[in-house]
């Protein structure tokens, strides 16, 4: 249960901190490029509100493991169903790499949620 559990959060602030750092590249990569007027508001909310809900439900882990689970399978799904939207010529890598860790992430905080429960 607390390697389930340790793994999760690895995995967890691992892929927040890849998505923090690929923004800030991204950002400056395109600041560099078009200059500030090219950065639309809507490139950024929905990736920073996803964001801000995994980091939030990684910290939440420390005391709720289902909330936590719950916020990263859904921000997983949330960010698969964003990817589809955009569409884009590397789909099963973006899925790979963002949603698939925040998916395994989720997972893992309710199985070992569950683990916990049934060990009670």
């Amino acid at each position: 249960m607390g390697r389930v559990r340790l793994a999760a959060r690895i995995i967890g602030f691992g892929a927040i901190g890849f998505h923090v750092s690929m923004s800030v590249g991204w950002l400056y990569k395109e600041v560099v490029a078009k200059g500030l007027a090219a950065i639309t508001i809507v490139e950024w909310v929905p990736g920073g509100v996803l964001g801000g809900v995994v980091l939030a439900g990684c910290i939440l882990s420390f005391w709720r493991e289902r909330a936590a689970g719950i916020m990263l399978v859904s921000a997983a799904v949330v960010s698969g169903i964003l990817n589809i939207v955009a569409g884009g010529d590397h789909q099963l890598m973006v899925w790979l790499i963002v949603v698939l860790p925040y998916l395994v992430a989720g997972i893992l905080f309710l199985n070992s949620w569950r683990l916990s429960r049934q060990l009670a």
